[in-house]
């Protein structure tokens, strides 16, 4: 059953769910605040957002040598849980109220950021490992390149597409720095320290 066996299936599928965790931990959370009437914590959360989301810059840091490297394995999946922490509490700060353009042009672009960071994580090294697999399986049973490579069609296009992920991650995370940043100025400029 080819469907069973095909990047949708194995790859895609996987990485939509990673994201709806997230939205639905969101929905969630701010339906609990609501609930509890502690709606006002929301406020605070943008801030430990983003402090984690600036922690799990260490494996950034590390990968480009500004900081001292110890294992990149593990600070990738740090950064990944903690970018992935840190936009939860972002957007539990954001909420459902619709008043600050600014803050919501970083919201989208701390959200397109998710996704092309979910597509690296999710797609990207999972779809190699598993077409360089399948080409494997596919040649032990006997199968000829001709044959291989139009079974694999559909999946080495699909790969390729997902393939152009690092080309939008790295502008949308400096967009996403410019916006929040941007975004905090003014919040602090207009907070009402009282």
């Amino acid at each position: 059953m080819a469907w069973r066996t095909s990047i949708l299936t194995r790859e895609i599928l996987p990485f939509a769910l990673s994201f709806a965790a997230l939205i639905g931990g969101v929905l969630l959370i701010d339906l609990v605040l609501h609930l509890a009437g502690l709606v006002w914590i929301g406020r605070y959360l943008g801030i430990v957002g983003v402090a984690i989301i600036l922690g799990s810059f260490s494996y950034s840091l590390a990968k480009r040598k500004w900081i001292k490297p110890f294992n990149p394995v593990v600070r990738l999946r740090r950064h990944e849980r903690w970018a992935w922490a840190g936009a939860l509490l972002i957007l539990v700060h954001a909420g459902i109220h619709f008043n600050a353009l600014l803050a919501w042009l970083a919201v989208g672009a701390m959200l397109i950021n998710v996704l092309s960071g979910l597509t690296g994580k999710y797609l990207l090294q999972r779809a190699r490992a598993r077409m360089g697999q399948t080409r494997t399986d596919l040649a032990a049973h006997g199968s000829d390149p001709a044959e291989i490579e139009a079974q694999m069609y559909w999946d080495s296009l699909t790969y390729g597409i997902i393939k152009q992920w690092r080309s939008l991650h790295v502008p949308i995370t400096l967009a996403f720095a410019v916006l929040a940043l941007a975004h905090i100025i003014s919040t602090a400029l207009f907070w009402g320290w009282h």
